[in-house]
């Protein structure tokens, strides 16, 4: 095969990206704006990334991050197992094994859902006992809800670990205190709970990968702790999620981490501990475009200001709750200068950048933001009467 020079691998590179313009541009004129555009084919190769970079790892999806139920057939199709939050977020993952036998759709909860909320409603488990999946909890009020609703569910004690240097902190709201977690084991042995793993997580986009390095010694001095205690095994262990997305070029690979998290795995742990992920942004985040339209102009403070047809309130909501910034493109060329974008709400917060770097553009024109996928459009809500970015399929 004939070796490309720079010059050739790079128009190589530039029409591959004239051409997804071109796609998007047509998507925005066949289907309107705003258009949330799903690469399902950037899914798939994401989920065979992780797979290849950590073949001992079982991933379960983190629903939460984006539960459209297209992405969340997609991955099922893939061989994923699933994260969930809340009954609705099960339901969605239901849905794709509704027509299973009952004894095969009993199976496969039990072995590819776990319900990662440490804090559940009455109501909840009153309805996931019938399936009983993986359940996670933290504390001792938890496990008297679960003995009473939920006694047949399979638990996972979550522990708090370092959440230093992510975007999105965890710990401070979930987790149990390492010096606490073989005692809860060991309560709920007591009352007659089975408790099959440990589970933690290092906040959402993690750039300190010490994180896990010290979450995983935790967990194997508490696992050691609890069998010893207890000559009980535990079985699972849940390292969570937090894999970064490579926003900008300073963060650290997914590589990098990978090749420490197998060291670190392979050096603490026996091979019949079962390993499980929850990858949500990771599976996602540069899955998605927003495309969406300039409705309004003027010039403020010296610069021009556009406001475009999506804003924080909707998909641009990443901005807000995910700590992410999402760079406005245009697909217009020329000469750029400082511009202001808003969204198209009557809330001055409804900002989404005082410093997008963009031509001079005109009513109608189109804008487009990257890597948008997660913890963005399944934030988005109705505020003004504004609906949601319309969600359109490709490579499915």
């Amino acid at each position: 095969m004939k070796e490309l020079s720079r010059d050739e691998d790079r128009t190589r590179v530039s029409k591959r990206g004239n051409n997804r313009k071109k796609i998007l541009m047509d998507l925005a004129e066949k289907e309107g704006t705003p258009i949330f555009v799903v690469d399902h084919e950037k899914i798939r190769k994401n989920y065979l990334e992780f797979k290849e970079r950590l073949p001992n790892v079982q991933i379960y999806y983190a629903v939460k991050a984006n539960s459209n139920p297209e992405i969340v057939r997609t991955l099922f199709k893939m061989g994923c197992s699933f994260d969930v939050a809340s009954m609705p977020e099960f339901m969605i993952v239901h849905e794709n094994i509704k027509d299973m036998p009952d004894k095969e759709r009993q199976d496969w909860i039990w072995d590819k859902i776990i319900y990662a909320n440490t804090i559940k409603p009455i109501e909840t488990l009153i309805a996931l006992d019938k399936y009983n999946p993986l359940v996670t909890f933290d504390n001792n009020e938890e496990l008297k809800k679960i003995k009473k609703y939920a006694p047949h569910a399979g638990l996972v004690l979550r522990v708090q670990v370092p959440n230093t240097g992510s975007v999105v902190e965890l710990s401070s709201k979930f987790g149990a205190n390492p010096g606490e977690a073989a005692d809860l084991i060991v309560i709920a042995f007591d009352m007659g709970l089975i408790v099959e793993g440990l589970s933690f997580h290092v906040g959402s986009q993690c750039t300190n990968f010490e994180n896990y390095i010290q979450a995983l010694q935790l967990s194997v001095n508490i696992i050691r702790e609890v069998e010893t205690r207890t000559g009980r095994k535990i079985e699972i262990l849940d390292i969570g999620g937090g894999f970064p997305v490579k926003y900008h070029p300073q963060v650290k690979s997914f590589k990098t981490l990978a090749v420490k998290l197998n060291k670190e795995i392979n050096r603490l742990f026996n091979n019949d501990m079962q390993i499980l992920a929850e990858p949500g942004r990771f599976l996602i985040a540069n899955a998605c475009t927003l495309v969406a339209k300039v409705i309004g102009k003027s010039y403020r403070d010296g610069k021009p200001c556009y406001y475009i047809n999506d804003g924080v309130y909707h998909t641009y909501s990443g901005q807000v709750f995910d700590h992410c910034t999402y760079p406005v493109l245009s697909f217009k060329g020329g000469e750029t200068e400082i511009s202001a974008v808003f969204g198209p709400t009557c809330d001055a917060f409804d900002t989404i950048t005082l410093s997008a770097e963009l031509p001079m553009l005109e009513i109608n024109d189109l804008v487009y933001s990257e890597n948008i996928g997660a913890y963005s459009h399944a934030s988005s809500t109705y505020f003004n009467g504004f609906p949601p970015a319309k969600v359109v399929h490709i490579n499915e």
